[in-house]
């Protein structure tokens, strides 16, 4: 049978294919590009390391299959009442809890034993990036900024990528930070947008995000100066450890991309919005990428 990917599942049956789905694969484009970001930045002080370079990404894939595991267990009883995600595979019983809890467990594990094969400082941050990243499933429960929480899980990825290589934090140590800024209210605005269409549900199960707290039309602009916020912190970012003209176009692309996602969705008509949410933010994120790798190789 082949596979078909519509942005968001693979459309196949199998074993293989319910893992898959199950975590959500195909939005690995949205971090992914992050972690080849903080590799590059490394690059220009550390020497390129390509086993540690392969860690990396490995260790992030690990990661980021158990956080998203975790998440599907976690929201299960809401995933089976909410019409949007009642054919996911833990609520319509393609997989069962007992084999999601294993895959979660077993990836866990794999993210650990490669972070120690990468260096001390790395296996000594795996446990905060692995608590911070499973905590997240919580935060509806209690805060209508879990949107920023989940944004700083993803701003871990370009943090591991240059830690892997360097060993140690950026000098000066803000730089990072900078960094993080920038990618998590990039993911943070888009998650806004993302929870516009579940603004019912939410509310009737008394879930917060921002779209409950302040409404979606609010929502919409808290999410613009979300995303202007972010490519401010990345265009800092990139002067400040000296990536070139590359990286600027590069930037400058994917701030226009984002005014066009921007104008895709509209308070009370949701339509377009898987588009915004997966095409374009894996291709903002691909472009940020490209921007970097072509700096960092001149």
């Amino acid at each position: 049978m082949t596979a078909g990917v519509d942005g968001q599942v693979l459309r196949r049956s199998g074993r293989f294919a319910n893992w898959a789905n199950f975590v959500k694969v195909a939005h690995t484009a949205f971090a992914l590009p992050f972690v080849v970001v903080g590799l590059c930045a490394a690059s220009l002080h550390y020497r390129v390391d390509w086993g540690k370079v392969g860690l990396a990404v490995a260790a992030f894939a690990a990661a980021r299959f158990a956080a998203m595991g975790f998440n599907r267990i976690a929201d299960r009883r809401y995933d089976a009442l909410n019409p949007r995600t009642s054919a996911r595979e833990l609520p319509s019983g393609r997989m069962s809890v007992a084999e999601a809890w294993t895959l979660v467990v077993v990836m866990s594990l794999v993210f650990f034993a490669l972070a120690s094969r990468i260096n001390p400082l790395c296996l000594a941050l795996a446990p905060v990036a692995w608590a911070w990243t499973l905590a997240y499933s919580y935060t509806k429960r209690f805060t209508a900024l879990c949107h920023f929480w989940l944004g700083w899980s993803l701003a871990i990825a370009p943090a591991g990528g240059y830690l892997a290589l360097s060993g140690e934090w950026t000098r000066p140590w803000w730089v990072m930070w900078v960094l993080g800024i920038g990618v998590s209210s990039w993911v943070g605005g888009f998650d806004i947008l993302y929870s516009l269409q579940d603004e019912s549900f939410d509310r009737e199960h008394r879930l917060r995000s921002l779209t409950v707290s302040l409404g979606a039309r609010n929502a919409i602009w808290y999410a613009r100066l979300s995303h202007l916020s972010s490519v401010a912190a990345l265009a800092l970012w990139g002067w400040s450890i000296g990536l070139g003209a590359p990286y600027v176009v590069a930037l400058a692309v994917a701030a226009g991309v984002l005014v066009w996602e921007h104008r895709l969705v509209r308070a009370g008509d949701y339509s377009r919005l898987d588009v915004a949410f997966f095409s374009m933010n894996g291709l903002i994120a691909g472009i940020v990428m490209v921007g970097a790798l072509v700096s960092a190789l001149r």
